[in-house]
């Protein structure tokens, strides 16, 4: 990971926890059962880039662009995704833990996440139109200013959403889903 630049690789088993890899261009590369936990990716660009199996918890993302990253499999606690250029930003994720991380204000329309923890994540002023939240669970997720049109949380857990501070036509919910939306009334559902 010394060079700059680099196209089409795969990095397996690589550890780099604790350790600053600021300033470099992965196109079209691959990261396998990786530990990047703690890192500092600064000013970092990943485009076409897959993370399967790896571990980027804490990682600073300040200035790193992300365009068309998939990540399966990964381990991405506190993660500021905010932090982030907006330029091109495209994620989407695949049986991932994102517990505590940020997305805050991030424009991410059609952004896939399936079998996600996604506990405490924030997503206040984010704009998830038309997204999907696909059996993840969203305990404690934060909500507020969050473009919701077209979102759908069928298969969604434990979310809790102002409908008064969310725009959300045309979002879609299971009948169990309806009771995250109400909640803020303190009523029972039977």
């Amino acid at each position: 990971m010394e060079n700059l630049i680099h196209t089409h690789k795969t990095f397996e088993k690589v550890s780099f926890t604790d350790k600053k890899v600021n300033n470099r261009e992965f196109e079209d590369c691959i990261f396998k059962n990786c530990d990047f936990s703690n890192s500092d990716f600064s000013n970092t660009t990943f485009m076409d880039c897959e993370f399967i199996d790896c571990n980027l918890s804490m990682t600073n993302l300040a200035g790193t662009s992300l365009k068309t990253v998939y990540f399966k499999n990964c381990k991405l606690l506190g993660i500021q995704f905010q932090s982030c250029t907006d330029f091109l930003f495209s994620v989407s994720f695949q049986d991932c833990v994102l517990d505590y991380s940020s997305f805050a204000n991030k424009k991410m329309p059609k952004t896939k996440f399936n079998s996600c923890s996604m506990k405490e994540v924030s997503f206040i002023g984010t704009n998830l139109t038309n997204s999907v939240f696909e059996n993840c669970n969203l305990d404690n997720a934060i909500f507020n200013d969050t473009q919701l049109a077209g979102v759908d949380f069928t298969t969604a857990q434990n979310f809790k959403i102002d409908p008064e501070f969310n725009p959300m036509k045309k979002a879609k919910f299971s009948i169990q889903g309806i009771v995250g939306l109400l909640d803020k009334y303190d009523i029972k559902i039977n």
